[in-house]
């Protein structure tokens, strides 16, 4: 089976303190690219996720984003009394040796002094870490839901591109006759155009000959072609992830239509060949995007 490197998922979750959200997108990449948006609170959890989004999702370049809004009121900063009064002190103690008189102001200029105002940050309680990692594994169960669904369609199109490549290749066989006559006229009539008949040693003739359709024999090519695609449609129905030998596999095929069509020296096996390209193209194109 095939599965798509692009796929989607979010997951809402609602807690007496917080509405918490999971949303997360993959599309394709050669390696795992994982690109996490978390709030402070769980920053110091981004391993354990990443380690969960690659062991879950194996490659792809994906975008994570969890986030929360909080369902309790806003926590308010309190005064560090004990600071306050240090810098206040201070700068009375200042004024005084300069002969300055401190205002009323002073104080609202303190507050904003380093430290002056604190802030109690809570910490991530276990219960809601449960909770992330819960929608987190349900997002990452839509996609790779989102991933399979599209895989079966990217399926149906190779399926269809390699049984048009192996017709295209049983077809040449109709052809190869009359190349193998036309190939022998040409040189025939290559030598009499500058030689006279008599002047030609048909016994070397027909060994030249016999040496030149060696050259150009593609029953090699067409067996290993053939292979390719057999060994193709055997690893789509393997389990992924399978995308990388399915691109080596597509560059091999490559390599052997090449050289049919650098052998061919037939204008039908040539249009066999460039439609053999065609659909060999549409199948770069969809395995670049095969898990």
């Amino acid at each position: 089976m095939i599965k798509s490197m692009t796929g989607y998922g979010k997951s809402v979750a609602e807690t007496p303190q917080k509405k918490i959200t999971v949303e997360i997108k993959s599309l394709n990449s050669k390696q795992f690219d994982l690109n996490s948006r978390l709030p402070w609170l769980y920053r110091e959890k981004e391993s354990e996720i990443r380690n969960l989004v690659s062991q879950r999702l194996d490659r792809g370049k994906i975008d994570l984003n969890i986030s929360f809004d909080s369902m309790e009121a806003e926590i308010i900063p309190s005064i560090n009394k004990a600071v306050v009064k240090n810098y206040y002190s201070q700068i009375r103690e200042i004024a005084g040796e300069l002969g300055i008189e401190s205002d009323g102001e002073i104080l609202s200029t303190i507050l904003k002094f380093p430290d002056a105002l604190r802030t109690e940050k809570p910490e991530l309680q276990e219960e809601e870490w449960n909770i992330v990692i819960e929608k987190l594994n349900e997002s990452i169960d839509q996609l790779d839901n989102y991933r399979s669904e599209e895989g079966k369609s990217i399926e149906s199109d190779l399926r269809s591109c390699i049984e048009r490549i192996t017709g295209f290749l049983g077809d040449i066989k109709n052809f190869e006759g009359e190349r193998i006559v036309r190939i022998r006229e040409k040189l025939n009539s290559s030598l009499l155009d500058n030689l006279t008949r008599e002047n030609i040693d048909q016994n070397r003739f027909e060994q030249e000959l016999i040496f030149y359709l060696e050259k150009l024999d593609i029953n090699e090519e067409k067996v290993r072609l053939k292979n390719h695609c057999d060994y193709f449609i055997e690893k789509i129905a393997s389990l992924p992830p399978n995308g990388k030998i399915l691109n080596f596999i597509t560059q091999e095929i490559g390599r052997e239509i090449n050289t049919i069509g650098s052998k061919a020296n037939d204008a039908s096996i040539q249009k066999l060949v460039v439609m053999m390209k065609d659909d060999l193209e549409k199948i770069k194109e969809q395995t670049l995007n095969v898990l």
